[in-house]
Order: structure tokens, then sequence, then C-alpha cells
């Protein structure tokens, strides 16, 4: 391992502390917070797109985000570790079995859309961990001050709504 090598991967470990980016790929839908310098000024602009590519290569990654702009495809090529990028989200999770989607350049309305993966089985779980808390808890969050009589009625009768949804199930 040579020198430039021992620095870049120091310099990469120091910009992953700093930086806590999401893990995305490509087909993710994802909005990239940028800072824009006018002047003296500076502020954040919103880049929302598809990622259509990416490349891993250490210290030199980078994405490439694609969107439609008033009938004209936009793409914008970002250095992962760049300075400009303030943060990124992650919209949606794209259903691809490609990791380049140079495709979607030459396909435009329905047939440039990709389909959203699906993550309903992590949502469960987080839910029953969620369901799952003491029954002293549960019991507390149920308590509402008398001052608030409409309020109190509410969670009464969502109370009640589980506990016969809870039956139907039981009975099924």
């Amino acid at each position: 391992m040579n020198t430039l090598e021992k620095f870049e991967k120091g310099h990469l470990k120091e910009l992953q502390s700093d930086n806590k980016l999401p893990k995305f790929s490509s087909g993710d839908t994802i909005k990239v917070h940028l800072k824009v310098k006018e002047g003296e000024k500076e502020r954040i602009q919103v880049f929302e797109g598809v990622c259509i590519s990416k490349k891993n290569a250490g210290l030199n990654s980078s994405f490439t985000v694609r969107k439609i702009s008033y009938g004209e495809g936009i793409e914008r090529i970002l250095p992962l570790f760049s300075p400009q990028i303030n943060k990124i989200e992650v919209v949606k999770v794209g259903s691809v079995r490609r990791s380049k989607l140079y495709y979607l350049r030459k396909r435009s309305g329905k047939s440039a859309r990709i389909a959203e993966k699906n993550i309903a089985t992590k949502i469960n779980e987080e839910l029953e961990k969620k369901n799952n808390i003491s029954d002293k808890q549960q019991s507390n969050l149920n308590k509402v001050p008398d001052d608030n009589k409409a309020t109190k009625d509410i969670v009464n009768e969502a109370n009640i709504s589980v506990e016969v949804k809870e039956k139907v199930d039981e009975k099924k």
C-alpha cells in the first residue's frame, strides 16, 4: 500500500465519521440538499430525483441523480463526500435488477417509473416491537385527564374497537 492509498483511507474514515449518509442504491428516489453560494449569501437547494448509478471508489465515490424538469431530463453527478452536500434523504426505495439505470434516459412517462420495494415485513417487525410494551406503560398511555371528557371518550372507543378486532382475529 503506497502513501497515497494510506492517506485516502485515513481521510475516508474521518469523512465517514463526520457524515451520517443513509444507505441508498440505484433505483432509489432521493433528495440531495446542496449548499449553493450566490455572491456572499449561501442557501440550501434540494435536488430530488432517481439515483441511476453509484460508483464506489473509496474517497472518489460518486452517484448520479436524474430528474425531469419541465419535460427535460437533468442529470447531476455528485461526489459522495462532497462538502457541498448538506444531507441526503431517501424518499422511496426502488425495486430494480440493475446497478446502472441508463436505460431511463430513453424513456419517459409511465415506462420510466420504478416500482417501490416491498418493505412491509420490516415495518411489521417494528410495529410488533412497539406494541410489546409493558402493561404498566400501556395503562399509563390510556389515562386521560378528567378535564377533557371528549378526548377520554375517543380513547375509550379506540380501546373498545381494538378489543373487538382482537376477538374477531381469535375467531378466525
